[in-house]
C-alpha cells in the first residue's frame, strides 16, 4: 500500500460507520453476535430464542450486509470491518465485558476484535470458523492440497460473478436459506472484497493466539468450508476448547444452535 493509501485507510478507520443493530432482546449478561459473509443477523434466528430468557442478545449486521451501510470507498478489509464493529459496540455504552459470538467470517472478525480489545470481551465463541493458513506453511501434503483447493474455489467465485450469484440463489431456494444466504447485485462488492481481504488473506491463527480470554470453537462435523487440518491447529492452543457437533454443517441450524447455547451456558 502506498503512503497515500495508508493515510486514506487511517482516515477511513477513524470515520468508520455505525452498523445496523438487527436485534437487542432479553436481559442478563450481554452476548454480541456477529454473522458471516453473504448473510445477515438472521443467521442467529434459531440461536437467540435459546438464549434471550437469560442473556441480553445483541446481533449486528456487518458492513455492507443486511441493514448496514455499504460505503462506496470501503475495501472491506478486516481492519475496516472490526473498526465498524468497535464503533457500533462503543455506541451501546456497555458497562461490563461481554461474550462475543462470531459465525463464519464473523468468527474471524471476532477473533481480531478480541485480540485488539481484550478489556471488552469476557469470552469468545467461534462458530464454524473458516480458518486457513497459507499452503506454503502447511507441512502435511494432504492438508496443503485441501487448503489450496479451497482458495482456488474462492478465487473462481470472485472472478465469475454471474456464476456465483446464480449458484447462491439456487442453493438459497433449494435449502430455504433466503435470510441466511444472499449474493446479489446489492451486496456483490462487500461479498467479493470481504472474501478476498478477510477470508482468503487472513491472520486468524495469530489473532486467536493473541486473545487473552477463553475461546470455544463450535463446528459441524459436516462443515463444507473447514479443512480438518486447520481445526487440529486450533485444538493445540491451551486457551481453546473444541466442540465438534455431529450431523451439522456450516450453518447455524437447530442442532448447531443448541450446541452453541450449551457451550455458552457451560
Amino acid at each position: 500500500m502506498s503512503w497515500w493509501g495508508a493515510i486514506k485507510q487511517r482516515v477511513w478507520l477513524r470515520r468508520a460507520p455505525l452498523l445496523h443493530i438487527a436485534s437487542d432482546v432479553g436481559q442478563g449478561p450481554v452476548v454480541i453476535l456477529v454473522h458471516g459473509i453473504a448473510s445477515s443477523a438472521a443467521t442467529f434466528n434459531r440461536l437467540i430464542p435459546l438464549l434471550d430468557d437469560r442473556y441480553r442478545c445483541i446481533s449486528i449486521d456487518l458492513l455492507g450486509f443486511g441493514g448496514s451501510p455499504a460505503p462506496v470507498d470501503a475495501k472491506y478489509t478486516i481492519e475496516e470491518h472490526v473498526a465498524a464493529i468497535h464503533k457500533t459496540i462503543r455506541s451501546l455504552r456497555l458497562v461490563a465485558p461481554f461474550v462475543l459470538v462470531g459465525h463464519s467470517l464473523g468468527s474471524l472478525l471476532a477473533a481480531r476484535f478480541a485480540a485488539q480489545h481484550p478489556e471488552q470481551v469476557s469470552r469468545l465463541i467461534l462458530v464454524s470458523p473458516p480458518v486457513y493458513v497459507a499452503p506454503s506453511e502447511i507441512s502435511d501434503p494432504r492438508v496443503r492440497l485441501q487448503v489450496g483447493a479451497y482458495l482456488k474455489v474462492y478465487e473462481f467465485m470472485r472472478e465469475n460473478k454471474a456464476f456465483t450469484m446464480s449458484t447462491a440463489a439456487n442453493i438459497s431456494q433449494l435449502f430455504g436459506l433466503k435470510d441466511a444466504l444472499e449474493v446479489s447485485e446489492r451486496n456483490w462488492v462487500p461479498f467479493m472484497l470481504s472474501l478476498q481481504n478477510c477470508i482468503e488473506s487472513q491472520t486468524t491463527v495469530s489473532d486467536i493466539a493473541a486473545v487473552q480470554v477463553p475461546i470455544d470453537v463450535v463446528y459441524g462435523a459436516l462443515d463444507q468450508f473447514i479443512p480438518a487440518g486447520t481445526m487440529r491447529i486450533l485444538e493445540q492452543m491451551r486457551h481453546v476448547t473444541m466442540h465438534r457437533v455431529e450431523v451439522s454443517d456450516h450453518l447455524v441450524r437447530k442442532r448447531l444452535a443448541r450446541a452453541v447455547a450449551h457451550v455458552l451456558d457451560g
